[in-house]
C-alpha cells in the first residue's frame, strides 16, 4: 500500500489521505502555519490531521463570536470530533423512577388540582357541606352558617395547594431549560457542522478543478503529439 509523510508530524499516512496544502482553505491554512512555520502550500497533510486544525478552527471562531467557550459549546464541540448525536445522547426522558416521592407527589396534585374533575368533586363537596347543615340539620349541624369549619377547610387546602403546585411548577421550568440548552446545543452543532461541510466542498471543488486541469493538459499534449505527426506525414 502506498503511502506519504505529512509534512507537520513527520508521520506515514496511506496515500488515499493526502490531502495537498493548496486545497486547504485560507483561514485553516493559517492556523497550520501558525504551529508549523514550515508548512507551504506544495505541502502534504492527512485527513485526520485536517480534521483536528478544522476544529481548531472552529473553537477559534466561537470564541470570537460569543467570547469564552461554555460548557455546553465544549460538549457541542466533542460530540462534532467524536461524531456524535446530541439529540440521542442529550434526550432527557420523562421516566417517573428518575424523580423522588415527593416530586411525583407534586405533580400529580398540581394535575389533579388543576383539571375539571377537581373543580367538580370539590363543588360537589361544598354543595353537600351546606346542604346538609343548613336544610337536613336545620342550621344546628356540626357546622351552622356562617359555615366557619367549611372556611378552615378551605384555608388550609389553599395553604397546601399552592406551594405543591410552585413545586411542580419549578420543575417543569427546569424541564424547560433543559430543552432550551439541547435546541441551542443541535442549532449550534447544525451550524458548525454546515460550516465544516463547506470547508470539505470547497476541498472537492479545488481537487476536482486540478483533475480536471490535469485532464485539460493530458488532452492538449495527445493532440499535439497527432497534429506532430500529421505534419510530419
Amino acid at each position: 500500500m502506498k503511502t506519504f509523510i505529512s509534512a507537520i508530524s513527520q508521520k506515514e499516512f496511506p496515500i488515499n489521505e493526502q490531502i495537498k496544502a493548496n486545497t486547504i482553505r485560507k483561514s485553516i491554512f493559517d492556523l497550520i502555519i501558525k504551529d508549523h512555520p514550515n508548512f507551504n502550500r506544495k505541502s502534504f497533510i492527512a485527513v485526520s490531521e485536517l480534521n483536528l486544525y478544522r476544529q481548531k478552527y472552529l473553537s477559534t471562531y466561537l470564541i470570537k463570536e460569543v467570547g469564552e467557550l461554555t460548557s455546553l459549546e465544549k460538549d457541542v464541540l466533542k460530540t462534532i470530533q467524536d461524531g456524535e448525536i446530541i439529540s440521542t445522547n442529550d434526550a432527557q426522558t420523562d421516566d417517573d423512577s428518575e424523580y423522588t416521592i415527593g416530586q411525583r407527589l407534586a405533580d400529580r396534585v398540581a394535575a389533579f388540582g388543576g383539571s375539571w374533575k377537581f373543580i367538580i368533586i370539590f363543588a360537589l363537596f361544598i354543595a353537600i357541606w351546606i346542604i346538609s347543615n343548613i336544610v337536613f340539620l336545620v342550621n344546628k349541624g356540626f357546622d351552622p352558617y356562617p359555615f366557619i369549619l367549611l372556611n378552615l377547610i378551605l384555608s388550609c387546602l389553599a395553604a397546601l395547594q399552592a406551594p405543591v403546585i410552585m413545586m411542580s411548577q419549578n420543575r417543569q421550568e427546569e424541564k424547560d431549560r433543559e430543552r432550551a440548552q439541547k435546541d441551542y446545543m443541535v442549532n449550534l452543532k447544525a451550524e458548525l457542522e454546515i460550516r465544516t461541510l463547506h470547508e470539505k466542498i470547497d476541498h472537492l471543488i479545488i481537487h476536482q478543478q486540478e483533475e480536471l486541469l490535469t485532464i485539460q493538459q493530458v488532452q492538449v499534449e495527445m493532440l499535439e503529439d497527432i497534429m506532430k505527426q500529421l505534419n510530419a506525414k
